[in-house]
C-alpha cells in the first residue's frame, strides 16, 4: 500500500488565498466558455508537466474545457509547488463580457491547501 506524502508547505512570501485574473481567453474558443461560468462556480487548476521550462497553471471548467491560465508571476511559484504535491482550488468571483479587456474578464479566487 502506498502512503501519500504530505504536500509541501507554501513559502512564507506566498499567500494561501489570493485573487487573480485569468489570461489567454482570446485564443481558440476560450472566450465562449465564459458564458458557462457564473460567480461562485468552481474551476480546476492544472499545472503543466514538470518537464516544461516555464510551467503554467491552466484554468479549466469542471468538464475539462480550457479557459486560460494564471499570470506568469503567479505560475512561477505556484506551478512548482503544485508539481510537488500542493493543491489549489479556484472559484469564479467576477465574469465580465467583451466590453472588458480579455485579461480582466475572469477574476478568480485561488485557495492553496498544504
Amino acid at each position: 500500500m502506498r502512503t501519500r506524502e504530505k504536500p509541501p508547505p507554501l513559502a512564507p512570501q506566498h499567500p494561501r488565498r489570493f485573487r487573480a485574473t485569468v489570461h489567454g481567453l482570446v485564443f481558440g474558443q476560450r472566450a465562449s466558455h465564459l458564458e458557462r461560468i457564473h460567480e461562485g462556480d468552481e474551476l480546476l487548476l492544472i499545472p503543466d508537466p514538470p518537464l516544461d521550462d516555464d510551467p503554467g497553471i491552466w484554468v479549466h471548467l469542471p468538464d475539462g474545457d480550457t479557459v486560460g491560465h494564471l499570470p506568469p508571476e503567479i505560475e512561477a511559484w505556484l506551478a512548482p509547488w503544485m508539481q510537488r504535491g500542493g493543491r489549489a482550488t479556484a472559484r469564479a468571483l467576477r465574469v465580465s463580457g467583451a466590453d472588458v479587456p480579455s485579461w480582466r474578464r475572469l477574476l478568480i479566487e485561488v485557495t492553496c491547501t498544504a
